[in-house]
């Protein structure tokens, strides 16, 4: 049947397209931002031709994103309003699987039609727009690998994840609880095993020589009380020339991970105090304050979704007659996307905040506030980052500060501070 034209129907209508403007506005207002004048604290870094093609490629990103996500709002309200949602449930329900295989056959292809939608638009950002501004190092045999190591360990890890979450909601009153119980465990599980078992399926990490940069690294981490088992380089080369650095691992087994081009472009006292900010989220107990966010909201979000199950209004917004644990995990996904944008934007301005601390705690460490700049400004000029975002934008989606605004707070710090 079409989609009963509800409350429900009006919401959602009004939040997907009031979501797609409102990211719109903050788009344009970032295009409007961009200032052929280059900021007097980056002269020593950028010149004008580098400028340039920083600004340039914002724009060609943006721009891309737009059509992209119009394409992607244009897709969902034809299948929406067309009658795909129950047009498909019909489907799967004649295969006789059984409430749960008919959820994971009906979320199996509703999640390959989105990869298979989404795949033109990543190939010409891979090497259209990433190879234009000298960026994009993938062959074409690794995307496709990728693709398909990306898809084999969704169907691994994600269908089992989902059919553990039909058979709670089906069977238990209190499904909430053991679900939240068991996709935090999950999470916590694979937070661990990811360095181990999924990382490697996609680059190789290899110990790093010994030599002046591993003698330092250790000398920081040392002093600043951290526990480093490990240190190694990724070849991030093989897929981007942009750089990066991370630390894995728990408790006493922690471990850090540096792009090969950050290594390459970086002296070792501006690697160090990249470092020195890594560690610092870990002092500042940055990562336990992110994990127990997302453990509580994960356990928000599955008591607000056992108040909409087998919702009938809601189901009848979309066109369908017999309710389903598992449709009704989509409708309130979709239903829920106003509120998840809030907890993003949240999130942002609270990681923000982290990365003033740990920018500090690198200063602090150092000796030295200079060694941070530098580095910033190099990752800046590598990464054609934009100078001069919009306060909204920055506001909306931006983990990290503005790198003006992190240099600015830097230098606002002494030496010794």
């Amino acid at each position: 049947m079409p989609p009963e034209p509800n409350l429900y129907f009006y919401f959602v209508l009004g939040i997907v397209i009031g979501l797609y403007l409102l990211d719109l506005l903050s788009n344009l207002l970032n295009l409007q931002a961009l200032s052929p004048r280059l900021p007097e604290e980056f002269t020593d870094t950028f010149d004008a031709t580098a400028y340039a093609r920083s600004q340039e490629y914002t724009r060609v990103t943006t721009r891309f994103g737009f059509l992209e996500s119009t394409f992607s709002l244009v897709v969902f309200l034809l299948f929406w309003l067309l009658g795909g949602y129950p047009w498909l449930d019909n489907v799967v329900r004649s295969w006789d699987l059984g409430p749960i295989g008919s959820g994971l056959a009906l979320i199996t292809i509703l999640l390959l039609a989105a990869r298979l939608l989404a795949l033109p638009f990543e190939l010409y950002d891979t090497f259209v727009i990433e190879e234009k501004f000298g960026f994009n190092k993938t062959t074409s045999a690794t995307f496709a690998a990728d693709l398909l190591k990306g898809l084999a360990l969704s169907a691994v890890i994600g269908l089992p994840v989902f059919a553990l979450l039909l058979f709670f909601f089906r069977r238990f009153e209190f499904a909430w609880l053991y679900a939240w119980i068991a996709v935090s465990g999950i999470s916590l599980l694979f937070s661990y095993l990811a360095p181990r078992l999924i990382l490697p399926l996609f680059n190789k990490f290899t110990p790093l020589e010994d030599g002046d940069l591993k003698e330092a690294i250790h000398a920081m981490a040392d002093k600043c009380g951290f526990p480093l088992s490990e240190v190694s380089v990724m070849d991030g080369s093989r897929r981007s020339s942009k750089s990066n650095a991370f630390f894995t691992g728990f408790g006493r087994n922690k471990k850090i991970a540096l792009f090969d081009t950050l290594v390459e472009a970086h002296t070792v006292s501006e690697l160090v105090a990249v470092l020195a900010h890594e560690i610092g989220h870990f002092k500042k107990k940055h990562i336990l304050q992110q994990m127990i966010f997302s453990i509580v909201q994960t356990g928000v979000i599955f008591y607000i979704f056992s108040l909409f199950l087998h919702n009938e209004a809601l189901f009848a917004a979309f066109g369908v007659k017999e309710t389903s644990v598992y449709l009704s995990l989509i409708f309130f996904l979709i239903l829920f996307r106003p509120i998840t944008r809030i907890l993003s934007v949240v999130h942002a301005l609270w990681s923000r905040r982290n990365e003033y601390q740990a920018d500090a705690f690198a200063a602090e460490t150092t000796g030295n506030p200079d060694l941070m700049i530098e580095a910033l400004k190099k990752l800046s000029k590598e990464n054609l980052s934009n100078l001069t975002p919009h306060p909204f934008h920055v506001f909306m989606d931006y983990s990290h500060p503005p790198v003006l605004a992190r240099i600015r707070a830097l230098r606002n710090l002494s030496p010794a501070s």
